[in-house]
């Protein structure tokens, strides 16, 4: 009798949905870790870079903390001083004008209303922190930064190709980079009748 269910259409059918549902599952739970991941280092950085303010310089701070969250949590990855120093970088290369990230925030597709004005944190969540790694290692403005966070999100990229695309500079490609002028156009004399 087990091996008549186990061959049924019904059976298979069923088998097939559960597969999908766990992977749905799976996809889930990677992106809520991720996402809580990167609040995380979010609000670490910013916390770095407030306590830093109050130490001396060359005092060791971020070295000292590195060696106490490993100490403290031997499993967890991301508190080596390298990850630490890039989680502040992160931070503040995103925090330090916010009407910029605003503005590039805003020119970003598909985005809902309420997602335009969300800190940057919930963008940037959308993406692993290695992508965020790579576009902070390679873009040299928030505004370019965002425009290869969206590309990642609606292209799904891998890293190797957000890697490609930043070294071949799609940002200037697709018409996005910053110029001097405001509009381009064709001066009267060379536009067609009726436009």
């Amino acid at each position: 009798m087990v091996n008549e269910i186990i061959t049924t259409k019904e059976y298979r059918d069923w088998l097939v949905d559960l597969k999908r549902r766990v992977q749905s599952a799976q996809l889930k739970a990677t992106t809520a870790v991720n996402t809580t991941l990167l609040e995380f280092y979010w609000s670490l950085g910013a916390d770095i870079a407030e306590k830093q303010k109050a130490t001396a310089w060359g005092s060791g701070f971020l070295k000292q903390l590195s060696k106490d969250l490993m100490a403290e949590f031997p499993d967890m990855k991301g508190f080596s001083y390298r990850n630490l120093r890039a989680i502040k970088q992160w931070h503040l290369f995103y925090s330090r004008d916010k009407e910029i990230w605003q503005q590039a925030i805003a020119k970003m597709e598909p985005l809902t209303v309420t997602e335009k004005w969300q800190q940057p944190v919930a963008i940037l969540a959308r993406i692993p922190w290695g992508h965020n790694l790579a576009i902070l290692s390679k873009c040299d403005n928030v505004e370019q930064a965002f425009f290869y966070v969206q590309k990642t999100v609606e292209h799904n990229w891998s890293r190797s190709v957000l890697i490609h695309q930043i070294q071949s500079d799609l940002f200037a490609r697709s018409g996005k980079a910053i110029t001097n002028f405001e509009k381009p156009s064709l001066p009267p004399s060379l536009t067609l009748p009726g436009r």
